[in-house]
């Protein structure tokens, strides 16, 4: 979704790479590592193509949130979120291997939830059911509907990818945007 609005032609590619938290690693080294190894795993398959890998965490309370993968879970990580803020790493990293070109960025992303009643979650949940989302919302759907609000360079990010700085290193890649 967010690929279109650059009116590029792209493919997506899922790469295997091992997610797994690395002893002492910090959340920014986390989410950086994850971008890299996923664009340099696919740059490596296509070293023509120019790659870009993302990845994205929330971290609440110090601690990194995972996807709540149940409706029980969902409505805990929401009602600890109410009235707080949550924020959101998004990394990216460019990649073409043919042209020596590497480059990353992180994004983070502040969101403030508005007090939430546990009424208005069950609403949220039955209508969006967010289970396999970090924080268990979707942003660039009903779940805007929760904030209070969003402090980030860039809108996008949240939503995964974030456009302004990607569409920047895609131009310094070679790539001919606007």
């Amino acid at each position: 979704m967010l690929l279109r609005r650059l009116a590029i032609p792209y493919e997506c590619v899922i790469p295997a790479i091992d997610e797994t938290r690395k002893d002492n690693e910090t959340p920014f080294e986390l989410v950086v590592r994850l971008a890299c190894e996923k664009a340099g795993a696919v740059s490596n398959e296509k070293p023509r193509a120019i790659v870009i890998g993302s990845d994205q965490i929330a971290i609440f309370d110090g601690q990194i949130i995972g996807k709540p993968g149940s409706h029980q879970v969902a409505v805990e990580q929401l009602m600890s979120f109410s009235g707080q803020v949550v924020e959101f790493l998004t990394a990216v990293s460019v990649q073409h291997r043919a042209g020596n070109f590497e480059e990353q960025h992180i994004d983070s992303t502040r969101v403030r939830f508005r007090p939430l009643q546990a009424e208005e979650i069950e609403r949220y949940l039955e209508t969006e059911k967010p289970y396999d989302c970090a924080g268990a919302f979707k942003a660039e759907s009903l779940g805007i509907a929760l904030f209070e609000s969003i402090s980030s360079e860039d809108p996008t990010a949240l939503i995964g990818l974030p456009l302004i700085r990607t569409a920047a290193m895609l131009r310094s890649a070679g790539l001919r945007l606007p």
